[in-house]
């Protein structure tokens, strides 16, 4: 079975390999270029669009390790993202089944507490962000994911 990196494009088969050549964290990646890790992350998958100024300071941090060339063309004005077409449903990988598990479990009292303190409508998770955390809870350690997206509310004019 082929990973979920040999299935995207070369350009983002090759930013993997750098980084892995290079020994660097997605977390050192966006701090050199100024950006989230998670976006920077979301980027390798394909699922981000950057930039010009983006991809020259990515071809900076990654260096002759990456074709600067391919990735001009690749993330040229005409490039769109493809986004969700990675992951099956249900997910498969475990990370990504818990992720899902958590929404079927606690999708609609999210929902219900969302328009409690905000009213009818969605957070966008276009002007989107997130964040994850390593944090001591009770001697262990946890994950803390923070969803950060502005608020739309519904405007109906039908």
């Amino acid at each position: 079975m082929a990973s979920v990196v040999q299935s995207l494009a070369d350009v983002n088969q090759q930013l993997f390999e750098a980084k892995k050549t290079k020994k660097l964290s997605f977390e050192q990646i966006a701090q050199r270029m100024g950006r989230d890790e998670v976006w920077v992350a979301a980027l390798f998958y394909g699922q981000a669009k950057p930039t010009d100024e983006e991809v020259d300071k990515l071809i900076d941090v990654l260096g002759p390790w990456i074709d600067a060339k391919a990735m001009k063309r690749h993330f040229n004005p005409h490039f769109f993202p493809e986004r969700g077409q990675l992951t099956p449903m249900p997910p498969t990988d475990p990370t990504l089944y818990r992720l899902y598990e958590i929404i079927g479990v606690y999708g609609y009292a999210l929902k219900s507490v969302i328009h409690e303190k905000f009213g009818d409508g969605i957070m966008s998770a276009i002007n989107f962000s997130a964040k994850v955390e390593k944090v001591q809870k009770n001697g262990a350690d946890t994950v803390r994911i923070t969803y950060e997206g502005k608020w739309l509310p519904y405007d109906f004019h039908c």
